[in-house]
Formats: C-alpha cells, structure tokens, sequence
C-alpha cells in the first residue's frame, strides 16, 4: 500500500485508529501479564484463598478470564498482521530490496524477542510473531478468500491437534519439560518456592537462574497452547484486513463493522462464560473442551473489541480519548517491553518485592496506574521526539543507517 495515494481523511483513520487499537490492546496485555510479574499466578491455592482480597480476587479472576485472558493478544496479533500487510505492500513495491528489509526487520525483532525471554521475561511473544512473520510472504499473492480459509483453518486446528492428544495420550511437549525440570533441579527450584523464587531472590543471578526455567516453560505454552497456528491464523486475517484496507475508509465499513461486533459477542460473550468456568475448575470438560471454548471465545471477542472501537471513533471522532491511546500505539514496542522492567521493579526481590503477598485486585490496580505512566510518558516522549526509543533503534538496525530522533 502507497500512503501517498490515500485521502488526508484515510491517512488521519489510518493513523490514529490503528494507534489507538494498539495502545488498548498493550493496556489489555498489562492487565493479562502483570498478575504473573506479580507472581500471584503461581501460588498454591491455599495461599491465595487466605489473602484478605480473596473473596474479591475470585471475582476479579472470573471476570479477567471472561474479558481480558486472550482478547487482547488476539487484537494484538491482529494488527501485528495489518503492518505486515503494509511492510509488504512497500516490500512487493521495492521489489528485492524491499524483502531484504522486511526479513531484516523479523530477523532483529527476533533477537529483541530472545533477549526479552532470557533477561527480562519469560513470557514474551515477539519472538514467535518473528518467526510467524518470516512466513507471511509465502500468502503476498493468494487470493482474499483463500487468506480468510487459511486463517479459520489455523485457528480452529488446535481443537483438532487436542482432541487427537487426549485420545491419545501424546505428550509433544515432553523434551521442552525434562529441560525445565532439569534446570530447576540445578538451581534449586521446587514446587514449593516457586512462587517466591523472584520475590526472596537478593540478585539478578537469582533472576536470571528463574528466566531459564521460564524460558522452557514458554516454549512447553507454545507447544500445548499451539500458539503458532493461532497467531499465523491471525496474522493472516489481520493481513487481509490491512490489504483491503479496512482501516481507511471506516465509514464505507460501518455496516461490516455493526455485524462483527454483534456476531463476536452473540458468539464470543457465551462461550467466555465457559471458558472461564473451565479454566477456574482445571477444565472439567478435558483439554479439547477447554480448547473449543478458548477458541469461539478469546477470537470472536477480539473482533469485537476491534470492530467497537472503530464504530466508537466514528461516533466519536478524534478527540482525547484516541489520542491519548495512540500515545503509547505509537511506542507499542518501547511499552511493551517497559511493562516487564515495571514489573521487575515492583514485584521482585531485587526491587520494591511486593510480589507473591498482594491480592488480585491490587496487582490489576498497579497495572492500570503502570499503563497511565506510560501513556503520559508517550504522549511527552512523542511531542519531541520521531519515534519511541526502541523503535529508533530497530529501525536503524533494520535500515542500517542513522536516523533523525528529534523532530
């Protein structure tokens, strides 16, 4: 896609709202992984039920599963999925040079993905939205309705991959779970100071002893979860949306934009319900139950959530709600990896060590006042700076010059 050939109106849309979806999905993503920094994620029940918060905490989990838990990595990887299209669009237009740019700029992202896991946190996605990218330009020319039958293929084959587990009895995850219980037996790590590894840890040693471990757990979630067919499913419908260009001409899409949002929730809303059911009773229904209404919740909510927003800026217009969202949209990859230094800082032992005693409802409350620093920090960072400081610094890795900081 040619910027230059889109309406002032087009571009403004394609700015701001696609900003704005991305600074609500990193808050959503605050808000899905800061109970983990805060370590609440992995203590034994007993002790989460003695907290004075946990009448409350269980509601708030109810509530964090049927809202939050997966919504916004699926919003995310949707719009991963819309800059592709972009990046590739310039790419097909600069022909070779162009490739070589792109897988340039997967390739470095990558290597910001594999730093983030081993030294900061175990949790990252962006290295498998890395490697999930590298694959995108294999579908630059397959035709609109093949995307849309890829990607439904993507999403809805690991409800087949699970059923065939649990009949039978299959474990491809296995090898990844000998490594983590290895290294867990050469630092020391148990069941039972699991949840305070981080928390009594006086070192960064210590932490990074934790980050190895975790980082075989990621790999054991990617397996199990079949992460990599759900973000590609993703990244391809995303892909769709970016080359028709969905997002500039939202008006033109009203109608399109009603229907997804009611469908998302007529569908997605029950099956939350029973996703979140599941997940807070160790999936009563088995894992291919659970995986059935992982899939008709978390995806058709994410859509919803997108289409919301969109049909809210066109009641709305540009206004300072959006703008402040586009704030930290802008600098999504600088926040991201950010939200894991906040929580280093004030949930571990080498930091303020609130981890591992505070209730839910608590650790969601710094999430959200983490977020509003953020953002507040974007909105000055931006009024005098091109582009958020890790996004400098990869686009002139990628291009392999210096570029201009200050506006």
């Amino acid at each position: 896609m040619d910027i230059k050939n889109l309406s002032p109106v087009g571009q403004q849309e394609r700015y701001i709202i696609l900003d704005a979806l991305r600074g609500l999905a990193l808050f959503g993503i605050c808000l899905a992984n800061f109970p983990e920094f805060s370590l609440y994620t992995f203590l034994k029940s007993e002790v989460v039920s003695n907290m004075p918060t946990a009448g409350i905490d269980r509601i708030i989990r109810y509530l964090q599963y049927i809202f939050i838990d997966g919504k916004f990595y699926t919003l995310f990887s949707l719009l991963f999925g819309i800059g592709f299209s972009i990046i590739l669009s310039n790419a097909v237009r600069k022909q070779a040079d162009g490739f070589r740019v792109f897988y340039r700029r997967m390739g470095i992202l990558l290597v910001i993905g594999f730093v983030h896991l081993m030294f900061l946190w175990s949790g990252d996605i962006l290295m498998l939205y890395a490697l999930a990218g590298l694959f995108l330009p294999l579908f630059r020319n397959m035709s609109d309705r093949g995307l849309l039958v890829s990607a439904a293929v993507l999403l809805l084959l690991p409800i087949g991959i699970d059923i065939f587990i649990s009949l039978s009895g299959v474990s491809p995850s296995a090898p990844v779970i000998r490594m983590q219980q290895y290294y867990c037996v050469k630092y020391g790590i148990t069941d039972d100071n699991f949840g305070y590894w981080l928390k009594m840890g006086n070192s960064y040693t210590e932490v990074f002893q934790f980050l190895v471990q975790g980082a075989f757990v990621r790999m054991q979630e990617f397996i199990d979860g079949n992460r990599f067919f759900k973000v590609m499913g993703l990244f391809l419908l995303g892909f769709y949306i970016g080359r028709n260009r969905l997002f500039a001409g939202l008006n033109e899409h009203r109608s399109l934009l009603k229907r997804v949002f009611l469908y998302g929730c007529f569908v997605g809303l029950p099956f939350s319900l029973l996703y979140a059911w599941s997940a807070m009773n160790v999936h009563p229904w088995g894992l291919a139950g659970h995986s059935v209404f992982y899939t008709f919740s978390v995806f058709p909510m994410g859509l919803a959530y997108m289409s919301g927003i969109c049909l809210l800026y066109l009641r709305m217009g540009e206004n300072c709600f959006f703008r402040a969202l586009a704030a930290p949209g802008r600098m999504a990859l600088t926040n991201y990896i950010g939200q894991s230094v906040w929580g280093i800082v004030i949930f571990y032992g080498i930091g303020f060590g609130l981890g591992a005693n505070t209730g839910l409802v608590y650790v969601l409350l710094i999430a959200t006042v983490v977020y509003f620093v953020e953002m507040l920090f974007s909105y000055f960072w931006l009024s005098y700076f091109r582009f958020g400081p890790l996004e400098w610094i990869w686009r002139m890795l990628t291009y392999g010059k210096r570029l201009k900081l200050l506006k």
